[in-house]
C-alpha cells in the first residue's frame, strides 16, 4: 500500500484549529444538552408531584372506601393533571380504579415503584419507558389522614399518576437538532480565523525557510525581519544572530585562507629561482661525483636527490595554489586516449611489465593534454609507490544522459587501502603511514589529481578491488567533451 503524502504545516494548523473548535462545540452542546434535559424533566417532575400531592390532600376520604368512591376520586384528580394531562390509577385493598377507560399505561407502573411508595409515606416517582420507547413520569402517592394527635396515619389508598414526557423529549430533541444544525456553519465560520492564524504562524516560517535557503547558497548577509515579541520573533532574532556570527567566522576563515594561499604562492615563487640554480649546480656536481671520495659523493648525491624533491614540492604547492585561487585553466585539444596513455608511460619509463593496459582503439576526447598527463602519472606513480606491480590501466566509455563519459581505472596488486585511510585519501598532505619519511612524497599528488579531474567536470573515486589479487582501484569519470 502506498504511503500517504505527509500533510503540510498549513493544513495541519487548520485541521488542529477546526478540531479544537469541533471538540469545543461538541463538549458545549453535550453539557448544554445534559443540563437542559435535566432542568426540563426536573421542572415537569416537581410540578407533577406537587400537583398530585395538593390534589390528594384536598380530597375528603371516607373510609372504608367503596369502588364507586375510589372511581370518583381518580376521575376527579385525573382531570387536573399538571403540567400535562395524566392518567391516574387508584388502589385500595383489592379495589382498582383508573381515570382512563383503557388503562394501557398501567404497564409502566413497576414493582419497584410500589415498594418505594409502601416504604415512604411522602410518595415516590420514576421515569420509565414502555415497550415502544416512549417516556413517562410515574408518581406514586399514599393518601394519609390526620389523627386526633396531629400525626398523619395511612388510609390504605394509593394513587398512581402516569404522565407522558413526549413534549419534554421533543423540546430536548429540538435543542439537539438546533445544536447540530448550528455546528456546521460554526465550523465553516471557524475556517476564517483558522486561515488567519495559520497565515500569521506560517509567514515567519516561510521567511525563515527562504532565508535558510539563501544562507545555504552562500548569501551570508541574509537576515529576517523581526515582527513582534513572541517565540517566532525570538527564533528570528536567534537566526539573525547566528547568520551574523557565521558571516563573521566565514569572513575570517576566507581571509586566513587567502593569507595562507598568498604565503604558499609567494614562498613557492621565491624558492623557484634559487632552486633552479641549485638544480643546475647539483646536476654538474653529479657528473663529477665519481671522482670524489665515497663520503663526499654520497653526501652530494643526497643533496641532489633532496633538491630535486624540493623542486617537485614547490611545483606542487604552486599548482595547488592556482587551484585555490581559481586561476587554473583548461587548454582543450582533441586527444587520442590510447596515444596519450602510451606517451605518459613512455616518458616515465613505465612501458615495461610493471604496467599493463587495456586500451580500446579509436577513443578520442576533448581535454587538456598536460593535465591529463598529470592525472594518469600521479595515479600510476601512486599505485607503483604504495601498491604493488603489476599496475593495470583500463580505459572504456560509458553512455550518459548528459553525454558520453570517459572511464579510466588504475588498479594495483598491493594490499589495498585501509578502511580508516580511505575517507582521507585525497586530503592534502595526508600520509597513510605516519612513520613514512619526507622523501616518500609530499602528500599533494592525489589532491592535485582530484582538482584536475574536477576541472574537467569529472569525478575521482578510490576503493578496494573485489577481485582476488588486486589492491586499490582509482576510477576517473569525466566527460568526453570537457568544457573550458
Amino acid at each position: 500500500m502506498r504511503n500517504l503524502a505527509p500533510l503540510g504545516l498549513r493544513t495541519r494548523l487548520i485541521a488542529a484549529f477546526l478540531l479544537v473548535a469541533a471538540i469545543s462545540a461538541v463538549s458545549t452542546a453535550a453539557l448544554t444538552y445534559q443540563k437542559a434535559r435535566t432542568a426540563i424533566l426536573t421542572q415537569s417532575q416537581d410540578t407533577a408531584v406537587s400537583t398530585l400531592r395538593d390534589q390528594l390532600e384536598g380530597q375528603t376520604l371516607v373510609l372504608p372506601m367503596e369502588q364507586q368512591q375510589l372511581q370518583r376520586l381518580v376521575t376527579d384528580i385525573g382531570k387536573r393533571g399538571k403540567p400535562h394531562p395524566w392518567v391516574v390509577f387508584g388502589e385500595y385493598g383489592t379495589l382498582r380504579a383508573s381515570s382512563n377507560v383503557t388503562p394501557a399505561t398501567s404497564a409502566v407502573l413497576t414493582d419497584r415503584l410500589r415498594r418505594q411508595v409502601a416504604a415512604n409515606p411522602h410518595g415516590a416517582f420514576q421515569r420509565v419507558e414502555d415497550g415502544r420507547g416512549e417516556s413517562y413520569l410515574t408518581i406514586g402517592m399514599p393518601a394519609v389522614m390526620a389523627s386526633n394527635g396531629g400525626a398523619a396515619r395511612p388510609t390504605g389508598v394509593v394513587l398512581y399518576a402516569v404522565m407522558p414526557l413526549g413534549a419534554e423529549e421533543q423540546t430536548v430533541d429540538a435543542m439537539v437538532e438546533a445544536a447540530r444544525q448550528g455546528a456546521i456553519p460554526g465550523l465553516a465560520i471557524a475556517v476564517i480565523p483558522a486561515l488567519l492564524a495559520a497565515r500569521s504562524v506560517l509567514r515567519p516560517v516561510r521567511d525563515m525557510r527562504r532565508a535558510a535557503t539563501h544562507l545555504g547558497r552562500g548569501r551570508l548577509d541574509t537576515r529576517i525581519e523581526v515582527r513582534g515579541s513572541d517565540e517566532l520573533a525570538g527564533l528570528a532574532r536567534t537566526f539573525n544572530e547566528t547568520a551574523r556570527a557565521l558571516e563573521e567566522s566565514v569572513a575570517e576563515l576566507r581571509e586566513a585562507g587567502a593569507r595562507a594561499r598568498r604565503f604558499a604562492s609567494d614562498v613557492s615563487h621565491e624558492l623557484r629561482t634559487p632552486l633552479a640554480g641549485m638544480l643546475a649546480v647539483t646536476e654538474v656536481l653529479d657528473e663529477d661525483a665519481e671522482q670524489l671520495d665515497p663520503d663526499t659523493a654520497k653526501a652530494l648525491r643526497l643533496i641532489s636527490s633532496e633538491t630535486g624533491k624540493l623542486a617537485v614540492l614547490v611545483e606542487d604547492l604552486m599548482e595547488i595554489s592556482r587551484f585555490d585561487a581559481r586561476a587554473a585553466e583548461l587548454n582543450l585539444d582533441d586527444v587520442d586516449i590510447t596515444e596519450a596513455v602510451g606517451k605518459t608511460l613512455e616518458l616515465r619509463h613505465w612501458d615495461d611489465e610493471r604496467v599493463t593496459t587495456d586500451l580500446p582503439r579509436g577513443i578520442r576526447a576533448r581535454l587538456d593534454p598536460r593535465r591529463f598527463d598529470v592525472i594518469l602519472a600521479n595515479l600510476v606513480g601512486n599505485a607503483l609507490r604504495h601498491g604493488s606491480a603489476p599496475v593495470r590501466i583500463r580505459v572504456r566509455t560509458q553512455p550518459h544522459p548528459d553525454g558520453e563519459r570517459l572511464l579510466i581505472e588504475v588498479t594495483d596488486s598491493g594490499p589495498g587501502i585501509a578502511p580508516d585511510v580511505l575517507p582521507h585519501i585525497f586530503d592534502r598532505f595526508f600520509k597513510a603511514d605516519v612513520a613514512r619519511t619526507r622523501s616518500a612524497g609530499s602528500g599533494l599528488g592525489l589532491a592535485i589529481t582530484l582538482e584536475n579531474v574536477r576541472l574537467h567536470g569529472g569525478t575521482l573515486r578510490a576503493a578496494n578491488a573485489l577481485t582476488a589479487g588486486a589492491g586499490a582501484v582509482f576510477t576517473v569519470d569525466m566527460p568526453l567533451e570537457a568544457v573550458a
